[in-house]
């Protein structure tokens, strides 16, 4: 059964210029120029002017409703649960990002800066809704009608090189009007309008059976990986004015107090609270045995594995077989699993 949520009027699709209520022009937004607007909006067209496609903002960066915008249909409840969950993000990254420094893990990716398109998106979805990891599958979906929702997470860079090096034209949101797909782009760190904008793009998919492509402003404040060091290619000053001109929890937060649903002693109590459950998870994960070291290869097709897989499994083997006894990190490293590797060694 198909809930819609009526957040926005029908809006027209017809031709027309970018323009809408202008609220603040290219207000904070990483690598680009385009203007904001508090009308939810979406584009299947492409302009004859050179505007470009305004980017969709709910509150502002103190937490305030811009003019004209509308809330998402929420109660205090789910407000705070959207809130909790941004909170958690930065939790769970820093202490993944410490224990991988200690040798823990062997590698992480956070996700500082960008909480608010995650957790926004997310939560504008149904619990069915299935999520996976585009020209072509954009092109599929414009030539058969097909009801996916593309979400686009622009956080201002592809590793090392920032955005405005990796294409011409007007971002990733461009693409879409091309192959006549619904469009829209929307300010990354502002909750509200992903949950906004994801409402309704999920609506447009299943009531229209067409697709709709989102693409999410935003900017990653944390290293790509733990593999990188960011500062290598940006200044740390761009970094540290970020977090304080435009921190996506920091501006929800400022909502949530304005509407008078959360208060510091509440701030100190979940941070308190999702540490400690992240630090138990992480310590029970780190007790648990691993399984055996095949299901490497096992756990990734049904029935036949392809020949690729076969090969590598057949190679790893003779690897261990030769080398997993005799030097001690990888002796160390194959205890952790149940026998002890022997599954992929042929010896069990």
């Amino acid at each position: 059964m198909i809930r819609p949520w009526r957040i926005a009027q029908r809006i027209a699709l017809q031709s027309r210029p970018f323009s809408s209520t202008t609220c603040s022009r290219f207000e904070n937004l990483p690598k680009s120029n385009s203007p904001i607007v508090s009308k939810l909006d979406f584009f299947n067209s492409v302009t004859g002017n050179g505007s470009q496609i305004p980017t969709y903002r709910v509150i502002d960066g103190s937490g305030k409703l811009l003019e004209g915008a509308e809330l998402p249909e929420m109660d205090e409840a789910f407000a705070k649960r959207l809130y909790e969950n941004m909170m958690l993000l930065p939790t769970l990254d820093n202490v993944l990002y410490n224990v991988q420094r200690q040798g823990k893990i062997s590698f992480y990716m956070t996700a500082h800066g960008e909480e608010a398109t995650i957790i926004g998106s997310a939560a504008g979805l149904d619990k069915e809704d299935e999520v996976l990891d585009f020209h072509a599958g954009l092109l599929l979906a414009s030539t058969i009608p097909s009801p996916t929702l593309y979400i686009a997470r622009n956080n201002g860079f592809a590793i090392s090189t920032p955005s405005k090096e990796q294409y011409h034209g007007d971002g990733i949101a461009a693409r879409g009007p091309g192959y006549g797909i619904d469009t829209i782009r929307v300010d990354g760190n502002d909750v509200l309008a992903v949950l906004n904008a994801v409402r309704e793009a999920r609506r447009r998919c299943l009531e229209q059976g067409r697709a709709v492509l989102l693409e999410a402003m935003s900017y990653r404040v944390g290293h790509h990986s733990t593999s990188d060091d960011s500062f290598a290619y940006r200044p740390r000053s761009e970094v540290e004015d970020r977090k304080r001109i435009d921190n996506p929890i920091v501006r929800f937060r400022l909502f949530l107090e304005a509407q008078g649903w959360w208060n510091a002693e509440a701030e100190a109590d979940l941070k308190a609270r999702l540490r400690a459950d992240v630090m138990k998870s992480f310590k029970r994960a780190e007790n648990l045995q691993r399984h055996e070291l095949g299901e490497l290869f096992s756990d990734v097709y049904a029935g036949e594995q392809p020949w690729n897989l076969v090969e590598q499994k057949e190679e790893l083997g003779r690897l261990l077989r030769k080398y997993g006894n005799a030097w001690e990190p990888w002796k160390k490293e194959l205890s952790k699993f149940k026998n002890n590797g022997e599954d992929v060694m042929g010896r069990v």
